[in-house]
Order: structure tokens, then C-alpha cells, then sequence
């Protein structure tokens, strides 16, 4: 297991940049894994999915989506946390490499590249036969996600997923919620950390949840999560919620 990742401050060159320049990661001193699933949770914009990024590829995944031995890199972006990446360490009870990172931003690229690499003369076997013998793109956004999920995450190893809701409906959300449960029941060594803003993935028992808001990180409860809050207001007083929320609305045409 990942069991804590430390920001090493005296590496950070320049506090007024991104990614030091967001709040919650410039707050960052040192954050404890003590469950085999960690979501971070946070409105958009606050850090959870660049800090994800950095731990992906500071353990060697592909800054796409991948493991260590399959990377896409197509923009010069990706590298825009290499600063973040040279400044943690990520301190591990046992570190085997193995694992997957799902980044569903730039899912679409990774499964034109597995498209392209099969192209290309081999002599083992296309690609695509270890992501159910035909490719990604053949499939629906949700299927080839569960695809992916069903294939690369069923074993031990160190699975980041960042924001895997992106595709699933709440019906396959909570088929994802049943594969997690059944591979961390079966594996071991096997531990989870998710970037997500949905209610129903947050709500996995006993999982740890890691709030980005505010500028700070902290562990909280699901209860105090804003998108739990939110979706149990809309659903409790659909009509006076909306009445509310609508009321000084201004017309989009003034």
C-alpha cells in the first residue's frame, strides 16, 4: 500500500506558479492512506485530479492513462505537474510498480494509441487482445470504461482512477461499486485512489475521503461532502431548491 506521500518543500522553486499557486496543494505538508480506498473530493479546479496525476506519474504510469509498461504522451501539458512529481515522496509498505491509472480527460487518446500501436508489424499478439480483443473506440463511452475496469483492475497493485463517473450512468456506477468491492475482497494487496465528484461512488463504506476545498486537505466525512449535500437537498425539495436557485437568475439575453 501507498501508506503516506509527503510534499518536500525545500524542492519547490516557485510557490507562485501552478501547480504550487492552488491553494490546496501550496497547503500540503504530508497526507496518511490508512483505507484501501481514498477518493479526493473537491470542487473542480481545487487540485484533487493534478495531485492524482503527480502520484500516477511520480509510480512510473503513463501521463495518459496506462501502467509502466503502456504510455501515451501526445501534449506538452502533461508535464505541466513535473514540478509537483520532483517534489513528493511517496512512501509505500511495498512498492511492485503494478497497478493502473485511469485519467477518463484523455481516455479518447488512450484508445487511439492502443489503435495506432496495433497498426504497426509485431510478432506477439495487437494490443487490443488484453482490452477484450477489439478496440475501445468500438464500444460506448461506458462500456469501454467498464471494459477497461473489468480487464486492468481485477488484481493486486496501486489503481488511480480520475473521475471514472465521467462515462457511467448511476446504474454502472454502482456496477463499478461492486467490482471494487469484489477485487479489494479478493486482492489483498490491491488499494484505490479515486478522484470523484459523485455522491454515489463517495459513499463506499468505510472508504477515507480526502476534501481539496476551501484551500485545504483534510479528511472528511461523506456526510460533509458538498455533492452528497447538494443531491440530498435537489432530491428532499426538488421544487423549492430549483425556485430558489432560478429566482435572480439573470436572462442569458440582457
Amino acid at each position: 500500500m501507498l501508506k503516506k506521500l509527503t510534499l518536500l518543500h525545500d524542492q519547490v522553486e516557485n510557490w507562485e506558479v501552478y501547480p504550487f499557486a492552488i491553494p490546496a496543494i501550496r497547503s500540503l505538508s504530508e497526507l496518511i492512506f490508512r483505507s484501501r480506498v481514498c477518493f479526493f473530493a473537491g470542487e473542480n479546479g481545487t487540485g484533487k485530479s493534478t495531485l492524482l496525476e503527480a502520484i500516477a506519474a511520480h509510480y512510473g504510469f503513463g501521463r495518459e492513462g496506462g501502467n509502466r509498461s503502456f504510455r501515451n504522451d501526445s501534449t506538452d501539458t502533461n508535464h505541466s505537474i513535473d514540478p509537483l512529481v520532483r517534489a513528493l515522496r511517496l512512501s509505500f509498505n511495498v512498492r511492485t510498480g503494478a497497478g493502473y491509472f485511469l485519467r477518463a480527460e484523455s481516455f479518447f487518446n488512450t484508445a487511439s494509441h492502443i489503435d495506432n500501436l496495433d497498426k504497426e508489424p509485431s510478432s506477439g499478439p495487437p494490443l487490443s487482445a488484453f482490452y477484450g480483443g477489439r478496440s475501445l473506440h468500438t464500444r460506448s463511452h461506458g462500456e469501454s470504461f467498464l471494459t477497461l475496469l473489468e480487464l486492468k483492475f481485477q488484481r493486486n497493485g496501486l489503481f488511480l482512477l480520475d473521475e471514472p463517473e465521467a462515462a457511467l450512468s448511476p446504474q454502472r456506477q454502482l456496477s463499478f461499486i461492486l467490482l471494487l468491492h469484489d477485487v479489494l475482497r479478493r486482492y489483498k494487496d490491491a488499494q484505490f485512489i479515486i478522484s470523484s465528484h459523485s455522491p454515489v461512488l463517495l459513499g463506499y463504506p468505510d472508504a477515507q475521503i480526502i476534501s481539496f476545498d476551501d484551500g485545504h486537505v483534510r479528511e472528511i466525512e461523506y456526510e460533509d461532502t458538498t455533492s452528497m449535500q447538494i443531491v440530498k437537498r435537489f432530491v428532499n425539495a426538488r421544487k423549492s431548491f430549483l425556485q430558489e436557485l432560478l429566482r435572480e437568475t439573470p436572462s442569458l439575453f440582457e
